[in-house]
């Protein structure tokens, strides 16, 4: 299982590599829209869509949704606004798990599917266009929730004892949350060297976005839960569907956005 699970992760990491480096910025903004567009197929699930029409009407309002912020607002000039709003709509979220169990109704777990993936579409978007960010920044996004979740999975795995969250991923462990910051303490201070940033404006950044994105993992659990499902879907080899795997990145997008825009008007 862990061999499948790291075979996999390399695989990923390979294609997300060639989007960000490889090919144009126009690309890869498409690209990150499809990915997207597989996470609302599976959020329809989790929202209680289960025939293939329901799911596919869902996707597709997601999708128009989409056209219409690149339409109607400036991808590169994304209003932070929208950035603070998804920000509250994980708070809300917040709210949801510290009650949990408590039951979502499937039109605001819809609804809340309606606003978190188009935007984290287009804060992506941003990241990868804006003149003064780019696609370094973009892995840097990436390698931080990467190291969380490792940090945590590793360190939860051999010293874990007290229970996260028991009641929406037994899994999880106060211990795994630990080790899991501190390998992101420690990624944002070899990237601020690398970078030229402050160090500790980074590494607060990096902290926050890496606590923020741990809603977003229990908050994508508890859906599954409330859905009666293990994973939101089967394309990758031990990893599940594709919310399994960007779980965290949709909470932590737009706070990560809102830091540098603080950094860069600074």
């Amino acid at each position: 299982m862990l061999k499948e699970r790291v075979l996999t992760g390399l695989l990923l990491v390979a294609a997300l590599l060639i989007i960000l480096f490889a090919v144009p910025p126009e690309t890869g903004v498409v690209l990150f829209g499809v990915l997207i567009l597989m996470g609302a197929w599976e959020w329809a699930g989790l929202s209680g869509l289960l025939r293939p029409v329901g799911r596919a009407a869902y996707t597709l309002l997601t999708a128009l949704l989409i056209g219409l912020l690149a339409w109607k607002v400036r991808v590169r000039f994304m209003p932070e606004a929208l950035l603070w709003f998804q920000v509250c709509t994980w708070a809300v979220a917040g709210v949801h798990l510290a009650r949990f169990p408590v039951r979502i109704s499937p039109l605001m777990a819809g609804a809340g599917g309606l606003v978190i993936l188009p935007l984290t579409w287009m804060a992506l978007a941003y990241l990868l266009r804006a003149p003064d960010l780019g696609p370094v920044w973009v892995l840097l996004l990436f390698a931080i929730v990467a190291a969380a979740d490792v940090g945590a999975y590793f360190t939860g795995r051999r010293f874990g004892r007290l229970r996260l969250a028991p009641r929406i991923s037994p899994g999880k462990t106060w211990e795994g949350l630990i080790g899991g910051l501190v390998c992101v303490a420690l990624a944002a201070l070899a990237a601020a060297w690398y970078l030229g940033v402050p160090a500790a404006w980074l590494l607060g950044l990096a902290l926050a976005v890496a606590g923020i994105s741990v809603v977003g993992d229990l908050s994508v659990s508890m859906l599954k839960r409330n859905a009666g499902v293990k994973d939101s879907g089967q394309l990758f080899p031990g990893h599940g569907g594709v919310l399994d795997r960007i779980d965290s990145l949709l909470a932590a997008t737009p706070l990560y956005v809102i830091g540098l825009r603080w950094l860069h008007s600074a």
